[in-house]
């Protein structure tokens, strides 16, 4: 057989979420299965009673590893990539390697399988005509803002991966930038606690406060409704921040780091107003 590169979907938690071509591809065609962690990929592999040499390849090695399977493709080989969980590189390693074997003319075979991310969205009971995926946000406040306000005016689902650790700060943040849309938590999908928690991102976020989340999340955020914080004035914008939770300094401090203006700026509007002077 000629070489070729398959592209698997994986299950994201229930193990019977996989399809025959997916099973009869790894059992049958392939010469060898890179995945990010081979323990992981090994529990699976075992369920299926398949048996295969495994590679690690993850965002550590992901650099040597791509010449080192381009290679073996270019010698021949048949090679499945995996991932931990659903669709190869969606916010995971893969495509070094797969531009470089589409570089060289090498047959990438995508086979489809389970994805967080429409599993999450045609659950939500958010419209799923248009989406935008941002991937994992950024791990520090500021630069999560930023990236929240750069999809503000999206007239589409925003939807994102997120730590359980962080949900609560990236829901002050969705408050802050985006205003009280909807927004949905799905967390556990396909495994035995699986949950989605619906409804405004102040409700959700007052539900996770009462009981800390665990598990992976996909966070879905509803298309604006109204004119993001953005587009409003400074002093619309903290009355909106504080209307959705946060309290007056906190709202002033959030204004002035979204807008990029000093906070004694923001202050002194919200003073003027106070005073009629607006």
């Amino acid at each position: 057989m000629s070489p070729a590169l398959y592209l698997i979907g994986t299950p994201i938690g229930n193990l019977e979420d996989i399809t025959l071509r997916a099973i009869r591809i790894l059992r049958d065609e392939v010469d060898r299965i890179a995945c990010e962690d081979t323990r992981h990929s090994r529990k699976l592999l075992d369920h299926l009673g398949i048996s295969k040499p495994l590679v690690s390849y993850h965002d550590h090695n992901e650099k040597d590893r791509s010449l080192e399977l381009l290679d073996a493709l270019r010698g021949g080989e048949r090679i499945a990539l995996i991932s931990d969980a659903g669709t190869p590189l969606i916010s995971d390693p893969g495509f070094r390697l797969v531009a470089a074997a589409v570089a060289e003319g090498i047959p990438v075979i995508p086979i489809p399988g389970p994805s967080a991310i429409l599993t999450a969205l045609c659950a939500s009971g958010l419209p799923a005509g248009a989406f935008v995926f941002g991937g994992f946000l950024p791990p520090k406040s500021s630069q999560r803002r930023k990236a929240l306000e750069a999809w503000s005016q999206a007239e589409a689902t925003l939807v994102f991966h997120e730590a359980p650790h962080r949900i609560l700060e990236t829901l002050e943040d969705i408050l802050a930038v985006l205003g009280d849309r909807p927004v949905v938590v799905a967390r556990e999908m396909t495994k035995l606690h699986e949950q989605f928690l619906r409804g405004s991102a102040s409700q959700v976020a007052e539900s996770l406060r009462q009981t800390a989340p665990r598990g992976e999340i996909t966070l879905l955020v509803g298309r604006p409704s109204a004119p993001s914080p953005a587009t409003r004035t400074v002093v619309e914008a903290v009355d909106d921040a504080i209307a959705a939770g946060l309290d007056r300094m906190e709202a002033i401090k959030y204004v002035a780091q979204l807008r990029g203006v000093p906070k004694r700026d923001v202050y002194a509007a919200v003073e003027a107003s106070r005073s009629g002077l607006r």
